[in-house]
This record gives C-alpha cells, sequence and structure tokens, in this order.
C-alpha cells in the first residue's frame, strides 16, 4: 500500500488517517465499520490515487490511533456526521466523495442527508438506507435473525467480555462469517483485534451500537428522516451474513437522487477485501460520472 499516515486534528479530535493522491484531486473520504480500521480501504486508496482522486480514510472516532471520547453519547450520529464535516474542513475543501461500509455506510446516509452541500456523490457498502434498514429489521423475520447480534452488542460489559475472551477469539471470528472465511488477511485481522485489544477501545466501538440502535423508537425516528439527493450506488454482497435482501431493495424507494445498486453474487460482508476490483469499479463509476 502506498498511503501515507497523517494525524489530523479535526473538531477538536486527532484522526489518525491513511492518504494517498495528489492532494489537488477531488476529495475521496472512506469510512469504515466495525470491528476494522482505516486499512480495510487499503486497495481502494491506490486504486483512487492512481486514478488522481486524493483519497482518505480515517480512523474513525474511538478506533485505532484515532482519539477516544469516553462517553457514550460521544458515539451518537450527530457527532459522527461532525467528524465527516470537520475532516472535510481540516482537509481544506467544502465537499468529498463519501464511501462507507457498515457502520461507516449508516454513517455516510446520515452525512449526505444532513449536508448535502457537502456531499458530491454517496457510495454504500452492504447497508441499504437507514429507514430501509429499520423496517427490516422491526418486520422481516430473516432480517430479525441476522441482527440477534446486536443484543448482545448492547449490553455493557458482558460483549466485551464475550468478544475479548480467549485473545478476541470471538471477534476474530467475525471476520469469517459468510461465504469467503479467508477473504480478510490474516494480518489484518491480527491488527484489528490488537487495536481493539488495548484499554478501552473495544467498548468505544460498542459504543457506536449503544448511542444510536440502543435508544429504540427514537433511533428509527432519526433513520425515517434521512432524505438524500445525491448520486448514489448501493453495493451489497447477496450472502452477507448480516444484512438481507429487504432493506436493499427497499431503498430505491426512499431516495430522491440518482440511484444505482450493484449486488455482488457470493458475496458476503467483508466486500472491500473480498472483491476489491469490483468495488473500486462501483467507486470510479460513481465519483466520475
Amino acid at each position: 500500500m502506498t498511503a501515507s499516515q497523517h494525524m489530523i486534528q479535526a473538531g477538536g479530535l486527532r484522526f489518525r488517517t491513511l492518504v494517498a493522491g495528489p492532494p489537488s484531486g477531488e476529495l475521496v473520504l472512506m469510512l469504515h465499520g466495525f470491528p476494522e480500521g482505516a486499512e480495510s480501504w487499503s486497495a481502494q486508496l491506490d486504486a483512487l490515487a492512481d486514478a488522481g482522486f486524493l483519497a482518505v480514510a480515517p480512523d474513525m472516532r474511538g478506533y485505532g490511533m484515532s482519539d477516544m471520547p469516553p462517553s457514550v453519547d460521544d458515539y451518537e450520529m450527530d457527532r459522527l456526521v461532525e467528524d465527516v464535516e470537520n475532516l472535510i474542513r481540516a482537509l481544506g475543501r467544502t465537499d468529498a466523495h463519501i464511501a462507507g461500509h457498515d457502520w461507516g455506510a449508516l454513517v455516510a446516509w446520515f452525512f449526505a442527508s444532513r449536508r448535502p452541500a457537502m456531499t458530491r456523490t454517496l457510495t454504500a457498502l452492504s447497508v441499504g438506507h437507514p429507514a430501509a434498514v429499520v423496517d427490516a429489521a422491526r418486520n422481516d423475520p430473516d432480517q430479525r435473525e441476522r441482527s440477534r447480534y446486536i443484543v448482545l452488542f448492547l449490553q455493557e460489559g458482558k460483549a466485551e467480555e464475550v468478544l475479548s475472551a480467549d485473545g478476541m477469539q470471538r471477534l476474530r471470528a467475525m471476520f469469517g462469517m459468510g461465504p469467503n472465511p479467508d477473504a480478510v488477511p490474516r494480518g489484518f485481522v491480527d491488527h484489528f483485534a490488537g487495536s481493539l485489544a488495548r484499554p478501552g477501545r473495544l467498548t468505544a466501538a460498542l459504543n457506536y451500537y449503544r448511542a444510536n440502535f440502543g435508544k429504540g423508537a427514537a433511533w428509527a425516528a432519526l433513520a425515517r428522516q434521512v432524505q438524500v439527493s445525491a448520486p448514489t450506488t448501493l453495493v451489497w454482497g447477496d450472502q452477507d451474513p448480516a444484512l438481507g435482501r429487504v432493506a436493499v431493495d427497499a431503498t430505491a424507494g426512499l431516495m430522491r437522487g440518482p440511484y444505482a445498486l450493484t449486488v455482488l453474487e457470493g458475496a458476503g460482508h467483508w466486500l472491500q477485501h473480498e472483491r476489491p476490483t469490483e468495488i473500486v469499479r462501483s467507486l470510479m463509476e460513481r465519483v466520475i460520472h
């Protein structure tokens, strides 16, 4: 990977970022999910840089070497959206192409809705429109079954104990779920698990769930307020063990601007690792057109 590491001060927090590409290029900001870090975008950083874009992937708040605010409320969606805005401004820009996977995709959806003038395009991996996801989790038995793990994640203390036991074995096992158990290279798994094994880091990552999903009806109401007009692509693996087809199909009816769905047959959840070439293609098609 040719990306270089930079610490960026943004909105009172320090973010560790991986940066690749010419400073004059259009900015593509890529947001990772649970339980990963900036390295999840390694293949895409290089490809976008080679195409002339300024590609930036941060460790999101609480992850990696970025600052770790202490309270659950510090991870509410309002704060996460502000982080994206502050990073864009700290990079000297007024807008960016936004991409996100897993939790990064949720943040990207909300950012595109709340900061439309700052969102040139949106590329969401794995996670459809937040309102579609909420409705599927409530009304679709298949999605309810897929989402059962969240019940554990909301339990302070117990989730940390279960996920960190035996050298983070349960957390490491998450990367092997789905149709391609070896898709995420061992070195990446070791890095992500080792990072979250540091004091407070696993709790910070779980606080994304607790600060948002833990609010039940209030979270559902926020999700239904999301309105995105930016040109958007949703990329979903049809063997994703966590996110089923119902929310994916419902997303189109909630869009206000140009929208495309790319279904990767045989792919699971870790799309940047499983299908790096296809993810690069989807990103390039969206940010160029």
